[in-house]
């Protein structure tokens, strides 16, 4: 038989036989081995025996010669995929060094600018010291403060004083964009290159807060601009802009006047407000600018009156530079410098009216990322999660967010008004009966209104220390069970469905386990939703009726990466009916977890939800140096919880009474774990006190490691003096567990092998009981040989399976069980460790 290679060029026409002559396919031959090709490109032998029989035209090609074309065909679509990615790279790494020159240049006219004034400094220091007489030094003080703070020329409401007010904002926004108006710094945590979200900095010593951004999308300027003008799509604490007048100029240009209102973060401050000038203008070289800035008395511009409930903020020049970029899209350079006043809210909560870095993430970054996933969305629009495309699923978002603000502020023109307090102002009721708010939260179902018609929200927030949010935010997400009650958001799904939802009953049944399906990620996995199901199997309150169904959520998480600087942590969730159309009820509830300190350009370590803040904790209480010592110290966040629940009006009191009591509960279960997450959980200088008969931590391993060496005559760790024995413990390979001397053990420590190996936290373990984690065939084992222990102190168990604390089996090749004593020789507890245990 002949050999026969095919080349990989000229379309796949030619073949080579081993005479070193060519051959060509013919055109009719190419076409149907193409259109299998895109059937199959891998087909089996069978296969391609079938096309030879199907296709006479192909009767005279061998079986190995059309397994060679299809090799040789599928070299060249690798080839070509790989190609197009180069020159996709290509083009983003071109962009980005033309970035990185522009920013070379800016930083190298910085330098020289910092150099000339530190030399005209120097200059008028010697001077003023030569100075005789008090008039000379005046003058050159005056000379001074005028070469800083130029004073702004006398402006008008007419249009030519707008279009002054606005050329004059046009080029102090180019001068901090491109230029050196304002001192940047690279902000911590962001690297440059083709795969980052751009080159985003942060202000030095300027007033106010600013932060810029530079990156690239992939999308025309106009359709970048239209983007970023429409705010509220895509600023989730963006209320409301409305466009009050608008003035077309003589070059082409366009001037809004605007009225913008943005959402407090938390309840314990005011929201903001901002009356705008907006100037939107085309350059010389081709670039569309979007500038902005605010309108005060100063300028004697057009005026708004102060509105209730709101401080008003002033933006400072602002605004986007988008140009066109080679190859199609555009490079964009974002600016956002405000000042938003502050001194309004109590000193605890400053830092977050303070902090360039949290405007960076909430603003500045937000926009960045918000173009780059929308340009994904138009270059790969298929569906996501649940048969939504993209663009559906990142409105579903939006939706939850706004609607969380609004339960957040509460503003009485959206028909809020607050409930009379028991007496303990920790927990704030407001209700909304409002047709406008029924119908915004759309409580309908096929068309069929609910029964609900009123919403009430209770809302706190409460300081937390020394508690990373993301580590918080990630165990909220991961054991809703340790704060949540079911059977409320039994009575939240039903009361957004048609049909009775009422307030007396019994209880029965019970609830299955909770599963999450991930629904989908933005750009960068800096957010992401999912739907999750919790298996109602009839579990009541003794005072409610709901109807036995499966209960399902809307989930939107973000801010659950430790090393993201200063980012706000959000869990926000909604119940929603099984079937879940794009615009079905959504009536979100959830918290948010801001961070207060003002060092947030100090790196965020990495560290896992239980006792890794225990590890590093020396004999004094204080944290040893290394990459965990980023959260040393008395940090602080602020939380902020607000639940929403639909409800008849006539129920009103029983509603609002539950809704107190839930929320306090909530506030106590989270307190709760965020000491038990602190990283000064175990330390002596905490003020942490642990319950009577219960060890510290470090106290409880020593007396681990001494019964180990009493009964079974070794050593647990192998070297116990190198580093502290609760470390080593906690790092060892076999799952250690240590439960209760009751009637019914359960589990009271854990090390990290024994979490994982069981799927909890140290905060859940001691709901786990030892009998739960055998079989029938285990727990007989166990209970036999439950004495030997108490008689011999130890016990040696062969190998079996055990269960998780999710109902997955595991199986391990032998388990060791010990008495430990305490140090007066009492029996504090049983340790077991199952050695070289794995998941079936």
């Amino acid at each position: 038989m002949m050999a026969v290679t095919s080349a990989c060029k000229d379309g796949g026409m030619k073949m080579q036989m081993d005479n070193g002559k060519y051959v060509r396919y013919t055109p009719e031959q190419v076409e149907a081995l193409e259109r299998l090709y895109h059937e199959c490109p891998k087909p089996s032998s069978m296969r391609r025996q079938q096309l030879i029989r199907e296709c006479p035209i192909l009767s005279n090609i061998e079986p190995k010669q059309i397994k060679v074309w299809f090799q040789n065909r599928r070299c060249r679509e690798k080839q070509r995929k790989e190609a197009s990615r180069l020159q996709t790279v290509n083009r983003k790494l071109t962009a980005m060094n033309k970035l990185l020159m522009e920013e070379n240049d800016r930083l190298q006219k910085q330098v020289s600018q910092l150099v000339y004034e530190n030399s005209y400094f120097r200059q008028q220091t010697q001077n003023t010291n030569l100075a005789t007489t008090d008039t000379s030094c005046e003058s050159v003080v005056t000379s001074g403060q005028h070469h800083l703070t130029p004073q702004h020329p006398p402006r008008d409401a007419s249009p030519a004083g707008l279009l002054s007010i606005a050329e004059e904002t046009l080029a102090e926004f180019l001068s901090k964009a491109t230029g050196t108006a304002v001192e940047w710094v690279q902000m911590p945590g962001m690297k440059p290159g083709p795969d980052s979200i751009g080159i985003v900095a942060i202000s030095h010593g300027c007033t106010g807060v600013a932060a810029r951004a530079c990156g690239l999308v992939g999308l025309e300027p106009t359709r970048v601009a239209e983007i970023l003008k429409d705010r509220p799509s895509w600023f989730r604490n963006c209320r409301s802009v409305d466009v009050l007048n608008v003035l077309s100029t003589g070059n082409g240009g366009t001037i809004e006047l605007l009225y913008m209102q943005l959402y407090a973060p938390t309840t314990l401050a005011p929201a903001r407000d901002f009356w705008l000038l907006r100037y939107t203008s085309v350059l010389e070289d081709g670039s569309l600018v979007v500038c902005e800035r605010s309108l005060n008395n100063t300028q004697n511009g057009p005026s708004m009156p102060p509105v209730q409930n709101f401080v008003r903020a002033e933006m400072l020049p602002s605004g986007y530079l988008i140009r066109p970029c080679e190859g199609g899209g555009s490079i964009i350079h974002i600016v956002d410098h405000m000042d938003l006043e502050p001194w309004s809210v109590p000193e605890v909560l400053r830092p977050l009216y303070e902090s360039s870095t949290l405007l960076a993430q909430k603003t500045t970054m937000a926009a960045l990322r918000n173009l780059r996933q929308i340009s994904q969305e138009v270059s790969q629009p298929n569906a996501a999660g649940w048969g939504r495309r993209p663009a559906a699923l990142r409105a579903l978002s939006q939706r939850l967010s706004k609607g969380f603000n609004e339960a957040v502020n509460g503003f009485t023109d959206e028909g809020w008004s607050i409930l009379e307090s028991d007496g303990v102002d920790d927990v704030t009721l407001l209700v909304n009966s409002s047709p406008g708010k029924m119908m915004g939260a759309n409580l309908y179902a096929n068309g069929v209104p609910s029964m609900s018609n009123a919403v009430l929200c209770a809302k706190a927030s409460m300081l937390l220390q020394n508690v990373p949010p993301a580590i918080l935010l990630r165990f909220l997400r991961e054991h809703r069970s340790e704060w949540a009650d079911r059977s409320i958001d039994a009575y939240s799904a039903a009361a957004i469905k048609p049909g009775p939802c009422g307030l007396l009953g019994s209880r029965a049944g019970g609830f299955g386990d909770q599963v999450i399906h991930p629904l989908a990620h933005t750009i960068e996995h800096e957010e992401f939703m999912e739907v999750i199901k919790i298996e109602n199997m009839g579990h009541y309150r003794e005072d409610m009726i709901m109807p036995a169904a499966d209960i399902f959520l809307l989930q939107l998480c973000s801010g659950v990466d430790e090393n993201s600087v200063g980012t706000c942590a959000e869990l926000v969730f909604a119940p929603i009916d099984a079937s879940f159309s794009d615009d079905g009820p959504i009536l979100p509830s959830g918290f948010r977890i801001i961070p207060l300190d003002s060092r947030m350009d100090a790196p965020s370590p990495n560290r896992t939800l239980d006792l890794a803040s225990a590890l590093e904790v020396g004999p004094a209480g204080s944290r040893a140096s290394g990459d965990n010592a980023g959260h040393s110290g008395n940090t602080k966040s602020v939380m902020t919880i607000a639940f929403q629940f639909a409800f008849e009006i006539h129920l009103q009191d029983n509603v609002a009474s539950m809704a107190r009591q839930y929320v306090r509960s909530i506030i106590a279960s989270v307190q709760r774990v965020a000491l038990a997450l602190s990283p000064s959980r175990f330390g002596s200088n905490s003020g942490f006190r642990p319950p009577p008969g219960t060890p510290e931590a470090q106290t409880l391993a020593g007396w681990i490691c001494q019964s180990y060496r009493c009964y079974l005559g070794g050593d647990l760790l192998k070297s116990e003096g190198s580093e502290s024995i609760l470390k080593s413990l906690w790092h060892h390979s076999d799952a250690i567990l240590c439960c209760s001397l009751k009637a019914l053990p359960v589990f009271t420590f854990a090390n990290q092998a024994g979490l994982d190996m069981l799927e909890t936290t140290l905060v859940a373990l001691q709901d786990i009981t030892l009998e739960k984690i055998f079989d029938d065939n285990g727990r007989k084992t166990l209970f036999s040989e439950f004495p030997q222990i108490m008689q011999q102190g130890f016990m040696c168990l062969q190998g079996g399976i055990c269960m998780s604390s999710m109902g997955r089996p595991i199986s391990y090749e032998r388990a060791v069980a010990w008495k430990v004593l305490n140090e007066e020789e009492t029996a504090h507890c049983i340790c077991f460790m199952f050695i070289n245990w794995s998941f079936v």
